[in-house]
């Protein structure tokens, strides 16, 4: 009788991973591109483009903070631009495939006033800027030729001050998109703008109409560019639009393209907001490593932080959420963290821990800037070479996780450590097993611990897919000796390849 039970939950487990294996959005490496700064075309005419207050930088030209214009609501460096295009991306995109990313996530591309973008003057129109609707065609259908998804930025809080939609309603309290706005004496503009900044008008999302025309019509931004191609949406301050109207958006987005990705920029403790959104944003997991190497957590805390952090959000949530180590609105992460060994430590969290990992252009090759505008910075290609070790340390990195299936959308559980920080990620195939060992301390920590992991036979071998170290499980114990600052990833050592092996029954 207890043989049933067992054999319905293998097959439920199996389906389980199966399905896990096919949707692309779990465990996805996404490669973020900023347009303006990541490769500008060759020989494209830029006359009328960039006319004052705007200027066009030399690519070589690094940016700086530059001076309010009150006019216009916005600073001066926000108008200046270095030339990146959607011609200029699609020329590297054999780059962004040779690093194994599998999703191209492109901060907005729609007209607007500033470098950024996310001051939209017009969601149904290219920025010529970056190209022509012929350009972004063409990108995507690149894109998709070289397998890989392609996710735009979706900017639905607010938009920019130049938008027509927001100067006819500023002009006229008839207009009939005045509701569309909220406005009043208590607002520094006479209007209410994200983060009280002028240039960006708050949209009145408790209007049904203003929903309508983000995402619930047909012919919505959301499904127009669903419809036309793209695979999903990255959405600007996702907390602004709060989890009922994310939770429509995301309904509609599936209706429009089932298997579509809805992520929302949420920058907190990656919990609570599922099933409003797909993934959400996860800066916690790495940042965990980090104060762990920085002394401020124990391998213990640390543990036990991420295992908390799985189950809190639930693991087919937490697969689908971007893993982050920095982003455009932050400053770089070989600044802020400025140890090398430091960062490899987080690098190795950032392809080993559940989620989608985001490469943030330039920071695999170890790029530098502090804050806005120091973390845009134009891609410097000249890093792009077999002597940089941080582009090796992330190409070593991504190979194993490629490698690995259940690295991409295993199970993970939390091992009890003292020193170590240690986890398994595990499918329903032994051989996919993956046990992740991590010392964060500057002393070498040996030390013994259960691997949970029931399907791990006694006496056989894991090799360190980084070192090539081998170590034995005796009695579901692995015990290991971890040189200072180092992950190990330990791999089931495959005998079926030699002939007997004790899994030889074992899926």
């Amino acid at each position: 009788m207890a043989i049933l039970p067992c054999l319905a939950m293998c097959l439920v487990s199996t389906s389980t991973f199966e399905a896990r294996a096919r949707d692309w959005r779990m465990g996805a490496v996404v490669y973020q591109i900023f347009v303006d700064r990541f490769s500008a075309s060759k020989g494209r005419p830029t006359v009328g483009l960039f006319e004052p207050p705007k200027q066009l930088r030399n690519w070589s030209d690094l940016p700086k903070s530059g001076h309010r214009i009150d006019e216009l609501g916005l600073w001066s460096h926000e108008l200046e631009f270095w030339g990146g295009d959607l011609k200029g991306i699609q020329s590297k995109l054999d780059y962004i495939k040779s690093l194994g990313a599998d999703t191209v996530y492109l901060t907005p591309i729609f007209k607007a006033l500033t470098n950024h973008k996310y001051d939209t003057t017009d969601y149904f129109q290219i920025d010529p800027q970056f190209g022509t609707e012929s350009d972004f065609k063409s990108l995507m259908s690149s894109i998709h030729g070289k397998g890989m998804k392609l996710v735009l930025d979706g900017v639905f809080n607010h938009i920019g001050k130049s938008n027509p939609i927001f100067q006819k309603a500023l002009a006229s309290k008839t207009d009939p998109h005045r509701d569309w706005f909220y406005w009043g004496k208590e607002y520094t503009s006479g209007y209410r703008g994200f983060a009280n900044v002028g240039n960006l008008p708050a949209l009145k999302l408790e209007n049904k109409a203003v929903r309508d025309y983000l995402w619930n019509n047909p012919n919505s931004v959301v499904r127009k560019y669903l419809k036309e191609g793209i695979d999903g949406w990255r959405l600007d301050v996702a907390i602004e639009i709060g989890p009922e109207h994310l939770a429509e958006l995301t309904a509609a987005a599936h209706k429009e393209k089932p298997g579509s990705l809805v992520v929302g920029e949420i920058a907190s403790y990656p919990a609570g907001w599922f099933p409003s959104v797909d993934g959400g944003f996860n800066f916690f997991g790495p940042s965990v490593v980090i104060q762990a190497a920085q002394g401020q957590l124990t391998g213990r805390q640390a543990t036990q932080m991420l295992g908390d952090m799985v189950e809190d959000a639930g693991i087919e949530n937490t697969l689908r959420s971007w893993l982050h180590l920095d982003n455009h609105d932050t400053s770089r992460f070989a600044s802020v963290t400025a140890d090398f060994e430091q960062r490899k430590l987080a690098i190795a969290a950032l392809y080993t821990l559940p989620g989608s990992p985001v490469i943030y252009y330039g920071t695999e090759l170890g790029m530098t800037g502090w804050g806005d505008p120091g973390s845009r910075a134009p891609m410097d290609w000249s890093l792009v070479n077999e002597k940089n070790p941080e582009l090796a340390w992330h190409k070593k990195l991504l190979a194993i996780r490629k490698s690995n299936p259940a690295l991409r959308y295993g199970d993970f559980s939390p091992l009890a450590t003292e020193k170590l920080i240690a986890f398994t990620r595990l499918t329903d195939k032994v051989l996919d097993s993956v046990i992740v060992v991590t010392n964060p301390t500057h002393e070498e920590v040996k030390e013994a611990f259960a691997t949970r992991a029931g399907r791990l036979m006694n006496w056989g071998e894991l090799e360190d897919a980084i070192s090539g170290i081998r170590v034995r499980q005796v009695n579901g114990l692995l015990t290991v000796k971890v040189p200072p600052m180092t992950t190990q990833i330990f791999k089931v050592v495959n005998y079926k390849q030699l002939g007997y092996s004790q899994y030889h029954r074992i899926p």
